[in-house]
This record gives C-alpha cells, structure tokens and sequence, in this order.
C-alpha cells in the first residue's frame, strides 16, 4: 500500500489541546510533528513580499533562521535554498520545506506541524496542499480561559479577550468545514479526553492513516506522557489524560466573568457542545457587572478583534512578530 505523505496541520487556540494531539500523532510510525510550534504562518506569512524576488526571498530566510523554534528543527538552511528554487515561490511550499526536512530526519514518511490559530490560515494552507489535512482543536472557552489565566493573570477585562479569541476561532471553524468538508476536522478537547480511543480512531480516518494502539500510550512522546501524570489521576483505560481538568471554570471564574463569557458567546457554545450554567447575581453585585464589569470585557473583545483584522489583512505592514526573547541574535542563516 502507498504511504501517504500529505501534511497535518494542527490549530486552534492555545490551551486548548494541540500538544497533547501532537503527542498521540506522533506515536504513529507514519507520523512526524516538531514539539514546539513552527509558527510559520502566524509570523513569516506575507511578511515580505513576492519570494520570487531573491532579496525578498533572503530577508524572509533570515528572520525565520533568527526564529527559535524554526532552529530547533535544526535546519540545512542551504539545502531548502536549493530545493526551493526547483518550484513554486510561495510561503507555503518554503515552510513545508522545513518540516518536510525534519521529517526525513526523523525518518517518517509524513510531515506536520501544530500551530496556533492556523485555522486563519486555512486557505492558503489548503490551496498549497491540496491533499492535506487540517485538525482544528476546540475546547470550552471558560475552561481554556481558566487555563490561561495560570500564564497571563493580569490585566482588566481578560474574559474579553478569551471570549473574542473563542468567537473568532468557531467562526473559523464554521466556515473552514463548510469550504473543506473533506480536509477539514474539528476536535472537541473534551472527546479526546473522556474517549481517546475512538477519537483518535476517528482522526485516523480522517487524515487516511491506520490506527496503532501505542498512540492512545503516547509512545512516540515520553516527555509529554509524563508531565500529563505527573499534574493529574491517571485514568484506567491507559490513556494520560485526566478529566478533572474539565468544569474547572465552575469553581475558578468569578461570576461577573462567566456571566460575560455566556452572554457573548451562548450561540457558540451549544452549537459546540457546551452548556449554559445558571448564575445569581445580588443586587449590588448586578449592578456592578452592568455598570463597569460588563464594559471593560465588551472593550478587550472588540479590542483583540480589531487587533487581529489589521495584523492578518495588512501582514507587510502590521504582520505579528515574535517576541524579543524568542529571536536568537547571532543566527547562521
């Protein structure tokens, strides 16, 4: 039988399950992802013009070899410069180049990469590979803002932020299914949890690969496994995940937060799976999520929306970038 080589691309929000998907991925002898992020998309993208123009072309390779975590793929910056003058001049088939690179290295026939937010990447992913394979993680917004607010907690209207990224991120998979019913795959964090097993069997049949019993066992990514058990219960059914990191909003989020995050996004929500609680507010403490609360969220939301639509429509000009600490100064490119 013919070895598929078509890409794999992972995305969706942060704290929302891509990792741990990576690490069932590449316990499949097929199957090869970098631990880290590439993150090409999101910082290299358009960022530089035309590459069929050898200095636009230059200038693109020499930030992304300046990228810590292109360089922990360890590239051979020369011999992507050779392969890429045998083809199209297009971000997409460069970034490929790279993780297909990593790939042989690893010694599998298929490349991937996880990504945050991708998902808005979709078309030109898709329309450079054509044969690949997008996995779109989702997870409850309350849970994975819970999640995040263990890395970034500060800052007034934070629940903003969280509900714009979720409202962005399902009109993305909305409309990406509808575009791509073929190459396209949504993945509740939830189901990968409390049924690993038939999920991953259902991924694999999405991407056209065999199911190995080793992936639900993490065995191609140790690393990961174990940090998973040491911080939860290990289940019984072998799998490394743990429920009890499911609901936790229902303790941690504060009311006036909750109440804000369902009120935006309840369509969102039970289109996907997730329920509506029940909050009782006093007098008082309704008058001040009407009164302050309320408006400090809806200004972050449409602040972070805003933000996005500039960065990703005008890349040459507002692109993102990586932050400081993640570029590496004295780079060979």
């Amino acid at each position: 039988m013919k070895t598929n080589s078509s890409p794999i691309f992972v995305g969706g929000l942060d704290r929302c399950g891509k990792t741990t998907l990576r690490a069932f991925l590449v316990s499949h002898p097929n199957i090869s992802i970098p631990a880290v992020g590439s993150n090409m998309w999101t910082y290299f993208y358009g960022q530089f013009g035309d590459l069929s123009d050898p200095i636009n072309f230059e200038r693109c390779m020499s930030a992304m070899l300046h990228y810590k975590h292109v360089r922990f793929l360890k590239p051979d910056a020369e011999e992507i410069r050779k392969m890429f003058k045998q083809g199209p001049a297009t971000y997409g088939r460069l970034f490929g180049l790279f993780l297909e690179q990593h790939a042989r290295r690893e010694g599998k026939p298929r490349w991937g990469e996880q990504t945050g937010l991708i998902e808005r990447y979709a078309d030109r992913v898709l329309e450079s590979f054509p044969a690949g394979r997008m996995i779109h993680m989702i997870r409850d917004p309350r849970d994975r803002y819970v999640e995040s607010l263990k890395m970034w907690p500060n800052g007034n209207g934070r629940a903003g932020g969280a509900v714009a990224r979720w409202l962005y991120t399902t009109s993305l998979a909305r409309r990406n299914l509808k575009k791509y019913p073929s190459q396209y795959m949504v993945v509740r964090f939830e189901d990968l949890v409390h049924e690993p097993e038939s999920t991953l069997r259902s991924i694999c049949r999405f991407i056209g690969e065999e199911y190995h019993p080793q992936m639900l066992a993490m065995a191609g990514a140790p690393d990961h496994r174990a940090k998973l058990e040491r911080s939860a219960q290990r289940p019984a059914d072998g799998s490394p995940l743990s429920g009890e990191h499911i609901g936790m909003y229902r303790r941690e989020l504060s009311k006036h937060e909750l109440a804000f995050m369902q009120n935006i996004a309840r369509t969102s929500l039970r289109e996907f799976g997730y329920g509506l609680e029940p909050i009782h507010f006093s007098l008082f403490e309704r008058l001040a999520y009407i009164g302050w609360r309320w408006h400090a969220n809806f200004i972050r939301t449409t602040a972070w929306l805003g933000i996005e639509y500039i960065q990703h429509n005008f890349p040459q000009m507002f692109g993102r970038k990586p932050a400081s600490k993640m570029v590496i100064k004295d780079a060979t490119t």
